[in-house]
């Protein structure tokens, strides 16, 4: 299976047993592109990058050295979850890289968001470059690329336009010091999830919520300011509680907050109040090429609004987005 594009006759990932077969050919063609040299991984924590690094480990063990980059741009924890789970629990050969201020210096003032899509993906290279410098025989990047992030990523044959670049995809920068290895690219995020239930990798980890690369620097719309970005941070915590405490966790595949870069006016203390809109975003799909929106109860609605509103500084209206995909994409950039 080479290239970027799946083949006619490659069956579609349902069972274990169709997985384990793709696992068995990827550990072989793992061996045979490594070689004895050692691959750096860029591990997020999200599904697609775990279920690579589950892969890698069972091809090629100790040769891989996984790379958590903290971008400034993570769900709040997310970064600790990472070192938790994959440094104690699964025993991770893993280097944690704090690099907030560095992204976030670079993205300063950036509005377009392929520009800062590019610049995250760039950053991104540059950093592990760094950290290769400093290990021996490192010549290989792992990445968790998947098929819709290449469908979404070039033009296609009859010159339709590109929905937008992936940071892992459109986003390297052309003069890349390493050669990658892609494992999964050609698979569907649901059958990504078959693949690590059949590595072993647990439930919860397999089924989490997906992350996009550039994290959080989608869904803080325009150019990104800190102190919006603390505010997303915080609202789209609130929610993801909310839907735990609700049950909608495993019932929703991905929900967030975005905050795009205008005020509305409002009221606070009996006063006037400039703030942002919290926009909610709750979508089902299989395979992310489309998405319906997921119906959730105004009681539920309600709760996670007062909450946002009163204990989020700088948001002032909560906004529930109503786009499947077609017309929208899941994400806003």
């Amino acid at each position: 299976m080479n290239g970027n594009i799946r083949p006619d006759s490659m069956a579609r990932i349902t069972n274990l047993s169709l997985a384990n077969e793709f696992i068995d050919e990827q550990v072989k063609l793992v061996r045979q592109q490594v070689g004895d040299k050692k691959v750096l991984l860029a591990l997020s924590g999200g599904v697609d990058s775990s279920v690579v690094a589950a892969l890698l480990i069972k091809a090629i063990g100790k040769q891989l050295v996984c790379v958590h980059v903290n971008h400034g741009l993570m769900r709040k924890g997310e970064s600790e979850n990472v070192i938790e789970v994959f440094e104690k629990g699964l025993n991770a050969n893993l280097i944690y890289v704090d690099a907030t201020d560095r992204f976030l210096d670079k993205l300063a003032g950036v509005d377009a968001p392929e520009s800062k899509r590019k610049i995250i993906g760039g950053e991104f290279i540059r950093v592990f470059e760094e950290e290769a410098r400093k290990l021996d025989d490192i010549t290989f990047l792992a990445q968790g690329t998947i098929y819709p992030d290449i469908l979404e990523s070039i033009k296609q044959a009859e010159g339709k336009k590109a929905v937008k670049s992936h940071h892992n995809v459109g986003g390297l920068p052309e003069d890349l010091q390493f050669q990658l290895v892609e494992p999964i690219k050609l698979l569907f995020k649901d059958e990504v999830r078959v693949v690590g239930e059949a590595l072993g990798l647990p439930h919860a980890m397999v089924y989490r919520q997906p992350f996009p690369g550039p994290g959080l620097g989608v869904r803080c719309l325009g150019a990104i300011t800190r102190d919006r970005l603390h505010a997303l941070r915080e609202a789209d915590a609130i929610l993801r509680e909310e839907f735990e405490i609700n049950g909608l966790s495993t019932k929703v595949w991905q929900y967030f907050v975005i905050i795009p870069d205008i005020k509305s006016v409002g009221v606070k203390d009996e006063s006037r109040y400039e703030g942002w809109p919290a926009i909610i975003r709750a979508v089902n799909t299989t395979d992310a090429m489309s998405a319906t929106i997921e119906e959730i109860p105004y009681a539920i609605l309600h709760k996670i609004t007062n909450r946002i509103t009163s204990e989020v500084e700088g948001i002032n209206r909560v906004l529930y987005d109503l786009t499947p995909k077609p017309t929208g994409t899941i994400e806003w950039e």
